[in-house]
C-alpha cells in the first residue's frame, strides 16, 4: 500500500478542466495519480528513478 507521508498536490499550471495529475512525496519517492480518479490506481516511483528521470530531461534526453 502506498505511503501517505504528505498530502496530494497538483501543478499550478493545471487547467480548470479537471484533467491533471496529482503527486505526493513519500518516504521512498513519490506517488502519482489521476485527479479525476482519486481512488483509482497509483504509480509509486522510487526516489532514485525519479532523480534519474529529471536528470535525463534536464540533459535533453527526453523530449
Amino acid at each position: 500500500m502506498p505511503s501517505t507521508d504528505t498530502e496530494w498536490s497538483k501543478s499550478t499550471h493545471s487547467g480548470q478542466n479537471g484533467e491533471c495529475l496529482e503527486v505526493r512525496r513519500t518516504a521512498v519517492g513519490l506517488d502519482v495519480r489521476d485527479s479525476k480518479e482519486p481512488y483509482g490506481p497509483i504509480l509509486s516511483i522510487p526516489a532514485d528513478a525519479w532523480s534519474g528521470f529529471l536528470a535525463a530531461v534536464a540533459a535533453g534526453d527526453h523530449p
